[in-house]
């Protein structure tokens, strides 16, 4: 659109006013040829004689384009008529009218306009009065198909970078990955399906197919000496078949429901172009069959099979100075045909890619790439899992992760891997202890460690707070998980060495040990030692004063500033759910009755009332006590219940919801939605379940009474 023609051709004026009090506006329209095409012009003037000379608003159209000139301002803008067709107003509207306002506000100086823009607009309107309306459609069909151009051009650009990419990939090698996956994954693993009967065994081979029956037991027969014999199939164990003489695991047919399978995922890495990397990630699975026929007596074996198989799923390319792109094995379910895209599926059906094995051609495939000299092959022998895209791609991003792996810092790189970035203090720095924001004599302890990252917070807390502990110090205060705001708050009345003895103290633990339930021990005794002190400040108390320090009892003490800071909001709040939910104190024996369970360190029970509930969440700080979790122990859909050490069994340690129906464990958290001593205590829950289903807990209490 010349809009400097357009500009200097004069307005058209408004011939007459209108005497009709609801009209505002009025507009006027003129085809006129600009650069040897149509025009169409809309002049809208106020109706007001002072008004006539120069409109409000000129709008102009072409069959493919259009623009908004404001005189008043002296520009242009790409505003359509109205915002929205149905809903918003004509742009030079100050209201929002309704539509028959609207419709009497504006209207055209003559029926030629109308007809004039109904020609060069040629759309569909339902109410003619309503003419803004030819000249949105026009506007926004304009838009519309400019922005479908623009996508289909940026369509065809990304196909064509896609079939480039394609054509520019090595061919898989399916057979060699196929045959290696059941070698070394699947272990070339086989099942032999038996079902006795008798001294025989009917056994299915998955190997070979077949099906035979075979003796296990002796016979007393001159016959039997002579017939087929197999050892006794037993469920788990290994065996021969007696037909083709592979090894396999025997199952028993009637654990069988026909398929089960095995699935692994591989990455194979290949080089990309000139020094690119396309890293492939493959699924593989092997299928077990046991197929079955109708027989006299029920389902009879009727054959086995196995099948390995395997998909390409994604492919991710990295080159020099570019964003990594991953490329999304999919399917049409209409077409009935799989195809590669440039971007993953939407919401829960998206393509994930998780952790797999890497195959050893990958690094070989590296050499004199982009990724030479990423450490990739170090740091998948140090971690458990890896998912090299994402090493790659945090590589690509910060390439000192290659020192840091060379260094032995994994437990860094793995951090790093997943995007916690807050533990670096310097992304741009060439130094570990500059990158890592510790002190330069630190790193060699943080080496010996591999780089376990509550030691480095610990580190870096010290620089930050221009301190010099010992070696000692920092990996004890490691072991507590202290913040550095806790730390700062305590070292402001002790020292830090008095600290740590007071919480080993408290603990009753040493530092140390390696042990998971000392260590969860210890940080419960400094968080509850912390929050003590920080409710002593903050009610007033002065903590040089050694006895508010070292309080006898620290769980006593702690608990009395809890119930000290605003004590009467909390009193009013206990009597309340007292009120609210009595059914909770009132069915406590006889739940007590059914899951109360302790051996030599812990013991668990329900709650007593709804107020010990609110005290539990308040003192472990999380949220057991708010009227949902209530609400459920009151009408016996869960119930609550604590976990606390035998030794202490007035003091919250973990807190515990199970279902009151299906004995399950929903959830379970220590201090502030934690999971203290993890794998020790779920499996202390587990064991205490099991003795729940199986009516064993009562049992076990009063065997230990007697004892």
């Amino acid at each position: 659109m010349k809009k400097k023609a357009i500009e200097k051709i004069p307005y058209f004026g408004l011939k007459k006013t209108s005497r009709k009090k609801d009209v505002k506006y009025i507009g006027v329209t003129a085809v006129e040829i600009v650069g040897h095409e149509k025009h169409l012009f809309l002049e809208v003037y106020r109706n007001k004689k002072e008004s006539k000379e120069i409109p409000m608003v000129r709008i102009v159209l072409t069959k493919k384009d259009f623009g908004t000139y404001w005189p008043e301002k002296e520009e242009w803008t790409r505003q359509k008529i109205k915002p929205d067709s149905c809903y918003g107003r004509v742009i030079w509207g100050e209201e929002h009218p309704t539509w028959e306002q609207e419709k009497k506000e504006n209207i055209l100086q003559s029926t030629e306009d109308l007809e004039r823009i109904k020609k060069f607009c040629k759309a569909n309107v339902y109410n003619e009065e309503h003419w803004w309306e030819y000249i949105y459609k026009h506007e926004d069909d304009i838009v519309t198909t400019a922005r479908r151009n623009r996508e289909h051009k940026v369509y065809m650009r990304r196909q064509e970078a896609l079939a480039d990419r394609m054509a520019h990939t090595k061919e898989l090698p399916e057979k060699e990955i196929l045959d290696r996956a059941d070698r070394l994954y699947f272990h070339n693993q086989h099942y032999l399906y038996y079902k006795k009967h008798g001294c025989w065994a009917h056994i299915a081979c998955s190997k070979c197919g077949g099906v035979t029956d075979a003796r296990w037991k002796s016979g007393i027969s001159y016959e039997s000496q002579f017939q087929r014999w197999t050892e006794e199939p037993r469920e788990g164990h290994y065996g021969t078949c007696p037909m083709c003489g592979a090894r396999g695991e025997y199952k028993c047919q009637g654990k069988v429901k026909g398929t089960h399978d095995k699935y692994i995922y591989l990455f194979l890495g290949q080089k990309y172009k000139e020094n690119g990397m396309v890293m492939r990630y493959v699924e593989v699975g092997k299928k077990w069959t046991l197929g079955f026929i109708c027989g006299d007596k029920g389902p009879e074996m009727y054959n086995a099979s196995e099948e390995l198989s395997g998909v390409e799923i994604a492919r991710a390319y990295f080159e020099p100075g570019k964003k990594v792109q991953i490329d999304y094995h999919k399917h049409d379910p209409y077409m009935g045909k799989d195809f590669w895209d440039d971007c993953n599926l939407y919401g829960m059906a998206n393509i994930p890619i998780s952790a797999g094995l890497i195959m050893s051609e990958t690094y070989e495939e590296m050499k004199g790439t982009i990724f030479q000299y990423s450490a990739l092959q170090e740091y998948a022998k140090n971690v458990r899992e890896v998912n090299p895209i994402n090493y790659l791609e945090r590589y690509s991003q910060t390439p000192q992760i290659e020192v840091l792996v060379k260094m032995g810092l994994t437990d860094v790189v793995e951090k790093l891997v997943k995007c916690y970035y807050g533990i670096v203090a310097d992304e741009n720095a060439r130094r570990p202890d500059q990158f890592l924001g510790i002190r330069k004599e630190r790193v060699k302890q943080l080496i010996r460690k591999k780089g376990d990252t509550h030691l480095l917070g610990v580190m870096q807390m010290e620089k930050r707070q221009g301190q010099n502990w010992t070696d000692e110090q920092v990996e004890h205060l490691a072991e507590t998980d202290l913040s550095g705001t806790q730390v700062e708050t305590a070292t402001r009345y002790m020292t830090l060495q008095k600290l740590l003895n007071r919480i080993e103290k408290y603990a009753g633990c040493k530092y140390g040990t390696e042990c998971s339930s000392a260590l969860a021990r210890i940080r419960h005794t400094a968080t509850t030692y912390a929050d003590y002190l920080s409710m002593r400040i903050n009610l007033g108390y002065d903590l040089n004063n050694t006895v508010y320090q070292q309080p006898q009892d620290l769980e006593a003490e702690h608990n009395k500033m809890v119930m000290e800071t605003n004590k009467e909001e909390m009193d009013k709040h206990l009597k309340e759910v007292a009120e609210r939910y009595p059914e909770i104190r009132r069915v406590y024996r006889g739940l007590r009755n059914k899951y109360l369970y302790e051996d030599d360190k812990y013991i668990i029970r329900p709650a007593r009332s709804a107020e010990e509930i609110v005290m539990e969440g308040r003192l472990l700080h999380h949220c057991v006590g708010g009227n949902m979790y209530l609400g459920r122990h009151n009408k016996g859909e869960t119930y609550i219940l604590m976990l606390r050490f035998k030794a202490e069994p007035d003091i919250p340690y973990i807190t515990v919801e199970i279902d009151a129906k299906n004995p399950r464990i929903l959830q379970w958290y220590g201090d502030k939605d934690k999971k203290p001593d993890e794998k020790n205590m779920q499996s202390w829950l587990n064991n205490w379940l099991m003795k729940l289903k199986t009516g064993t807990l009562t049992e076990t209490i009063q065997t230990a009474a007697i004892a």
